[in-house]
């Protein structure tokens, strides 16, 4: 595939994982602001809206504003360029199911980062899992993209230098 193409697809893949945050994000505005926690499958799954002002786990929501901006908003857009750019010049290096994962993790991001921007330090989370008490922190659909792109991308450099992967599969 053309290296145009392969850009092209990549930035448009990003785009619409974006689209797909932004969309549940404002769904969960709609939907579960102002109401109670709605739960699934024996609780297992719920769903609850909550602003953060922190990262994860509401990290540094206590920071002050200026710095909250600078650290939370600016450095990671930052970081995200970066990655970007690297993503950009090794495409050609890049299998699919790498540029995916790369993918993932800038879009949930960027998505994250765009709602700290326009909605002034806040980011909409409203999913929850776990078993009785044992519960995970309040996310979002962009949380998923960055985890799930960081276990993937550690289980293919981890898979490659044991050997288990060769550098061609994955």
């Amino acid at each position: 595939m053309k290296t145009w193409l392969k850009i092209l697809l990549f930035s448009l893949t990003c785009i619409v994982f974006i689209g797909v945050d932004r969309i549940t994000k404002q769904l969960a505005k709609e939907h579960l602001m102002y109401s109670a926690p709605r739960s699934y499958f024996h609780d297992t799954f719920r769903f609850e809206y909550v602003e953060n002002t922190g990262a994860a786990l509401s990290f540094g929501d206590e920071l002050p504003k200026a710095a909250s901006f600078w650290l939370l908003s600016m450095l990671p857009l930052l970081v995200m360029i970066v990655l970007f750019i690297h993503v950009i010049r090794q495409l050609n290096d890049f299998t699919a199911f790498k540029l995916f994962l790369f993918t993932l993790i800038i879009a949930g991001g960027l998505g994250n980062i765009i709602d700290r921007i326009v909605y002034d330090r806040h980011v909409t989370d409203f999913m929850n899992m776990g078993i009785s008490d044992l519960r995970t922190g309040i996310f979002n659909v962009a949380d998923m993209y960055i985890t799930a792109g960081v276990i993937g991308l550690f289980i293919v450099y981890n898979s490659k230098n044991k050997g288990l992967l060769k550098p061609g599969n994955i």
